[in-house]
């Protein structure tokens, strides 16, 4: 499991954090993160297709996409709802996962692995849509 760093393509036209093909999952803490980073590989997840986000990193990279939702447009997606909703997490100590599943196998195996672990939260960015996993 490497460490995250959000890049280009992690994030939409406008800039808001949207990393398509991808999981974020919310975990309570540090230790339930790295042990379903550990039950990922397990199941046959390469350890570079999951990176760990701590809460600062959350805050600092992911969070701060969304701008000051006062003075932008509204956007026609729920970008900016999920990331606040990281946010919250992120502020109460959670730990998020980014996990590489570019298809409906990919998803279903990340989240059959982690079926027995404390998942607060789970989202999967599609081309178009963010759809709830948990």
């Amino acid at each position: 499991m490497k460490t995250f760093e959000l890049s280009r393509d992690m994030v939409n036209m406008s800039g808001q954090f949207y990393p398509t093909g991808h999981i974020v999952l919310m975990l309570p803490d540090a230790d339930a993160a790295q042990a379903a980073g550990r039950a990922l590989v397990d199941a046959g997840i390469a350890d570079d297709d999951i990176s760990l986000i701590t809460p600062e990193a959350m805050m600092r990279d992911i969070v701060r996409t969304v701008g000051d939702s006062g003075t932008t447009l509204p956007s026609a997606g729920t970008e900016a709802d999920t990331v606040r909703r990281y946010a919250q997490y992120a502020s109460q100590g959670h730990y998020g996962l980014l996990v590489r599943a570019p298809d409906n196998d990919d998803s279903e195996r990340v989240m059959q692995a982690l079926k027995n672990h404390p998942v607060s939260h789970a989202q999967k960015y599609r081309m178009l849509v963010i759809e709830d996993l948990a």
